[in-house]
């Protein structure tokens, strides 16, 4: 894989770092801004509803641009919000925050993932994606859980100030590594935007774009309260959570990079192989959640299933979206995020009925959907397939 794929992933993990480290700090920070836990995790569905909005208008806007300048401005605003976000009182502002670093975030990840698409060989997308996908699953092995240890030693505002930090390297190695427009056309070879936005009337698009938003749904609805399931249903102290996290980040870097190797050739396998598995795995965590052993190794098995199916089906919304080369990108990030904005808040109302354990259940039922929703899923794969072989 090229060498500018690299440098996009390092700002995906300081990114990815900013979007997954609340799972650590949710306590903090309610009890810092005076809200509770349920409050404090709408930070996460917050930071969601910004990339979803955030992901197709300002890749339109931005499908014009010099990708390069795109990204590097992207990239910089994110680190801004986060100054903000680390000197803010007010619970208001820092939800306003999450939702102007999301815009950001989304912003870079629609023109990443279009680049990173641009800059793979023909028929190795999958493998492009999990280069991009790695700079997240690294930020959940190293970066939330450091996170989440800074927080604790020193306050929620520390990571806060880290993540604004470790932008700037990130933001010197777009301006010198990333050409201009890197795989892209020239604008007048390129579809209209009119055209680009009709392939959303594809049903095996809308199909593969559903169940991207579902499965991603299990995960964040999961992790973003797995800290309180850590210290109260096992009973476990709070250094805990940073291993907990790490581990889920060491299963999600296994799965997005097995799947890597298989979602261009077999998307049909790690489907129906991970997708069982998952729908297992939820409910069993939620049972076993009392016994600390058992939990440990269900948060790693948990995080390599859920990225594996779940970037598999994120890279078939990139193949099914090749008419829409400037929006693809959208379409992908919108799947992933869709997902992280309701998960969270589904999660979250079952707190107060069934407990900390009410995510992994909440969990296994938007797997379960997922699994119904793709009973026409094999065709699709089938098909899909076909055509990229015969290209």
């Amino acid at each position: 894989m090229p060498l500018p794929l690299y440098l996009l992933a390092l700002v995906v993990f300081a990114m990815g770092t900013s979007e997954f480290m609340l799972a650590g700090l949710l306590p903090d920070i309610a009890s810092d801004l005076d809200v509770s836990v349920g409050t404090a995790g709408t930070l996460t569905s917050a930071f969601a509803i910004g990339m979803i909005v955030g992901a197709p208008l300002v890749a339109a806007l931005a499908r014009n641009w010099p990708g390069r300048s795109s990204l590097l401005g992207f990239v910089l605003v994110f680190s801004a919000a986060h100054v903000v976000g680390a000197l803010t009182t007010s619970f208001a502002v820092l939800f306003a925050t999450r939702v102007v670093a999301a815009l950001a975030n989304a912003g870079f990840l629609a023109v990443a993932l279009t680049t990173a698409a641009g800059l793979a060989p023909p028929g190795r997308k999958g493998r492009a994606l999990a280069v991009l996908l790695s700079g997240t699953t690294v930020a959940t092995i190293a970066g939330v859980p450091g996170g989440s240890l800074l927080g604790t030693m020193l306050g929620w505002r520390a990571t806060f100030w880290a993540v604004a930090v470790l932008c700037l390297p990130a933001a010197l190695g777009i301006l010198m590594g990333i050409p201009t427009r890197p795989g892209q056309s020239d604008e007048a070879d390129g579809p209209a935007l009119r055209s680009e936005i009709a392939q959303l009337k594809s049903p095996r698009l809308i199909l593969v774009v559903l169940l991207g938003a579902l499965v991603n749904a299990a995960t964040f609805g999961s992790f973003t309260f797995l800290a309180p399931l850590v210290t109260d249903s096992a009973g476990m102290a709070r250094p805990w959570i940073p291993v907990a996290l790490m581990l889920f980040g060491t299963g999600s870097f296994v799965g997005v990079t097995l799947a890597g190797r298989l979602s261009d050739q077999r998307p049909g396998l790690v489907i129906a192989v991970g997708g069982p598995l998952l729908l297992i795995g939820w409910p069993a965590l939620a049972v076993l959640a009392e016994t600390p052993i058992a939990l440990l190794a269900l948060v790693l098995v948990q995080g390599a299933l859920s990225f594996a199916v779940g970037s598999t089906l994120i890279t078939r919304v990139l193949y099914e979206a090749a008419g829409a080369p400037t929006m693809a990108g959208a379409y992908a990030t919108a799947a992933l995020n869709v997902g992280a904005a309701i998960g969270p808040l589904i999660a979250a109302a079952t707190l107060g009925t069934v407990g900390n354990r009410g995510p992994m259940w909440a969990s296994g039922f938007l797997v379960l959907v997922a699994l119904l929703a793709a009973l026409p899923f094999r065709n699709v794969m089938a098909a899909a397939r076909s055509r990229e072989v015969l290209q």
